[in-house]
């Protein structure tokens, strides 16, 4: 075995194949399991916990509530319609799809035109614009709710979808923007000079080339968008609470929060309205990994 040697930085290193290698490479590995199962643990296992105690009747779960696995005969999916029919959830999930789907495609497609204006055309303040964009989404909603409302109140959309989608789409632009930009920069310049060579027009080349080679990018931007608008409270609360036949997926889960509610209908509603976003991950996977790859190029 060959004596230990000092790396060019002086600290000590061993013989590949050695006793002291082989014990740091075992710590190592544990140690990396270990990070891996304590991460799942932490953000799998509330969720984990609801989904078991949705399935359990209320008066098991008031009466042991760690108690955690249901036995065969006890299990029931009873909890579920309740939320959803009794408590008006299906509605709100209805509701908020809608308002999401319209927020991600108009938030995409305006900002498909700001992200290739950013990336190919020159300007003035061209090297500034990406601060401009993440700077704006950093704004605080609370900040944006009260003009947005007398906007909104002047021009008589508050109470409406209308309105909201409106709202959510000025707090999703920036962020869009900011992701899309980093999509099309991957993007060679030289695909897009070759095709206005032949004759196509700028509208016509996003079009026909930049899109189909974003579209990874344009998935996940769509998705994270879509994520926002069905998760928001705050602009929901303001323009909706008073129509209750309009309200959105975030204030009719939080109406289940009420003492009269059982915790079991909670957690049902709780684990149905995650079902339209993990669906919308596992369909677009392959998009997604594809997008966020291509983004952390270039940006």
């Amino acid at each position: 075995m060959s004596p230990p040697r000092r790396n060019p930085t002086g600290n000590r290193t061993y013989p590949i194949g050695s006793a002291r290698a082989s014990r740091e490479d075992r710590v190592l590995a544990a140690a990396r399991w270990a990070v891996i199962a304590a991460a799942v643990a932490v953000t799998a296992g509330p969720l984990l916990y609801g989904v078991l105690l949705s399935l359990k009747p209320f008066a098991a779960a008031a009466a042991d509530p760690l108690d955690l696995f249901p036995t065969p005969g006890e299990a029931t999916f009873e909890a579920y319609p309740t939320a959803i029919l009794e408590f008006g959830l299906g509605r709100n999930m209805l509701t908020s799809l809608q308002v999401a789907l319209a927020t991600a495609f108009l938030a995409v497609a305006c900002s498909i035109l700001g992200a290739y204006a950013a990336v190919r055309l020159r300007f003035f303040g061209r090297s500034t614009v990406n601060v401009v964009f993440l700077g704006v989404y950093l704004l605080p909603g609370i900040v944006l709710a009260v003009p947005l409302f007398v906007l909104l109140n002047r021009i008589s959309l508050t109470g409406t979808l209308i309105g909201l989608v409106l709202v959510y789409i000025a707090q999703t632009v920036p962020v869009a923007l900011y992701m899309l930009r980093g999509y099309l920069q991957a993007i060679p310049s030289s695909v897009e000079e070759a095709a206005m060579i032949d004759g196509c027009g700028r509208l016509a080349l996003i079009r026909r080339v930049v899109l189909p080679m974003a579209l990874p990018g344009v998935a996940a931007t769509a998705l994270y968008v879509f994520m926002i608008a069905w998760n928001e409270y705050l602009f929901a609360l303001l323009f909706l609470v008073g129509d209750r036949e309009r309200w959105t997926v975030s204030l009719g889960i939080a109406q289940l929060t009420e003492f009269s509610v059982p915790t079991t209908v909670l957690m049902a509603g709780s684990i149905a309205i995650t079902i339209p976003v993990v669906a919308g991950f596992l369909l677009a996977q392959r998009l997604l990994v594809t997008g966020l790859t291509a983004g952390a190029e270039k940006g």
